[in-house]
């Protein structure tokens, strides 16, 4: 028999009215019910509840990580555009016409007693494989490990099917004449800049601090002959570094070492570059981390850190990516990553917002992750994926929204006569860069 889809005690309305009633607002997407029952605007995105325990969980774990929880296990799931549900919720926050819930006794009454008539009441469900489960002291050298093995020892082989050629992790630099497709171009093209920006020579020595899956390293090594020292801690990218240092002949002038920044020792490079690491170093640590970047690089050299950043009042990461991409991360205001450099000694000397340019990145990553899907799910499982269609799709929307922003940040450590040593213009940097 088929549901009747517009009885008011179908498990989609009573959804509905208790979604409504806490939020303060209409609902902005369409939501189906596991019953068939469905209620809210006809046009755009369903959200569609699947199972009862979609519901458990929101009772055990109520807000963003209680969502996301339901949506990567397939309880809860969109059919349409994820990321115009996505936005059209953004959009109501906005709007003011939702708002977070902060129940009464009433409203909690009324809640239980809900998920009572609709059978969704029993006990916590239990945390999907995909999250994030660390142990120890917060940014002690064990913790920081496996937080950063959780999301870049998931495999090699993911990471060069999500990626292009260059195998860079971080956000590209889009010039005028590159198209939606050339993601490896705009990797290039942001690769040069930070080359050009620190000022590398034929032998040049370059402290690469979290050099991910070598993309810098390689660059400087092949391109401007430098001599670059690559630091990691996740024991996968290390693994890739090495066979392509191996591979292209640059046992010469690339050293890999796996080990935490910390450990670091010696000083005097001409540059030091940290290309979307300082995110996981932690808000207390961060101090000390700026200094050991003013302490590795020579009177006169320069810094480049290339860093996630979010708004004043906006959240930055938030519980998802918190719990299931990047356990411990913390972004803050640009002002405040530029006064801490400061801090340390370091003269910064140049901002640029690349904020944009990372919403194309991102959706390129998206792309390929929806045009091969069952390649990624063979290799990884649906699980793991879906953790990355969510990742993908809030993350480009963040950008876009201005809730989180990404920067390069130029510092050079002036010597004690206070010189620089940089050009009195930039605008060479960015010759060319689109033939790079």
């Amino acid at each position: 028999m088929t549901p009747d889809r517009t009885t008011r005690t179908g498990a989609a309305h009573r959804l509905a009215a208790l979604v409504e009633d806490a939020l303060g607002g209409p609902l902005p997407v369409r939501l189906r019910a596991w019953d068939g029952t469905e209620t809210g605007p006809a046009d755009g995105p369903v959200v569609v509840v699947r199972s009862r325990r979609a519901l458990r969980r929101l009772l055990w774990q109520p807000g963003e990580l209680g969502l996301a929880q339901a949506y990567v296990t397939g309880e809860l799931d969109v059919d349409g555009d994820l990321a115009d549900g996505l936005r059209r919720m953004w959009a109501a926050a906005r709007e003011r016409r939702l708002h977070p819930p902060r129940p009464g006794l009433t409203d909690r009454a009324r809640a239980a007693a809900t998920a009572v008539r609709l059978g969704a009441v029993g006990p916590r469900p239990p945390v999907p494989a995909t999250q994030a489960r660390l142990r120890g002291g917060l940014h002690t050298k064990s913790r920081d490990r496996a937080a950063i093995s959780h999301h870049y020892d998931l495999s090699n082989d993911f990471y060069r099917l999500l990626l292009d050629d260059t195998m860079a992790y971080s956000c590209g630099l889009w010039t005028e004449e590159h198209t939606d497709a050339d993601a490896a171009a705009a990797q290039r093209a942001k690769l040069e800049l930070v080359c050009r920006k620190l000022g590398l020579t034929a032998g040049a020595r370059l402290l690469d601090i979290g050099c991910g899956w070598g993309s810098l390293t390689l660059h400087a090594a092949e391109h401007h002959k430098a001599r670059v020292t690559a630091v990691t801690l996740a024991g996968e990218q290390a693994a890739h570094v090495r066979e392509q240092v191996r591979e292209r002949g640059l046992e010469d002038r690339v050293e890999v070492v796996n080990q935490d920044y910390r450990d670091i020792t010696g000083g005097d490079y001409d540059a030091v570059s940290s290309i979307e690491m300082g995110e996981h170093v932690g808000d207390a640590e961060y101090p000390a981390f700026a200094a050991s970047l003013h302490r590795r690089v020579r009177p006169g050299g320069r810094v480049l850190v290339q860093q996630m950043s979010r708004g004043r009042n906006a959240p930055g990461g938030g519980a998802f990516i918190e719990a299931y991409i990047a356990p411990d991360m913390h972004m803050r205001p640009l002002g405040e990553t530029v006064q801490l450099l400061e801090d340390a000694g370091l003269e910064v000397r140049y901002t640029e917002s690349l904020r944009e340019h990372y919403v194309l990145t991102v959706a390129a990553w998206e792309r390929t992750l929806e045009e091969r899907w069952d390649e990624f799910t063979a290799l990884v499982g649906e699980e793991t994926a879906r953790v990355w269609r969510l990742y993908l799709v809030g993350g480009a929307l963040a950008f876009e929204q201005r809730r989180m922003g990404v920067d390069q940040i130029l510092a050079v450590r002036p010597t004690a006569e206070g010189v620089s040593g940089m050009p009195a213009t930039p605008a060479r940097w960015y010759e060319r860069l689109d033939a790079s």
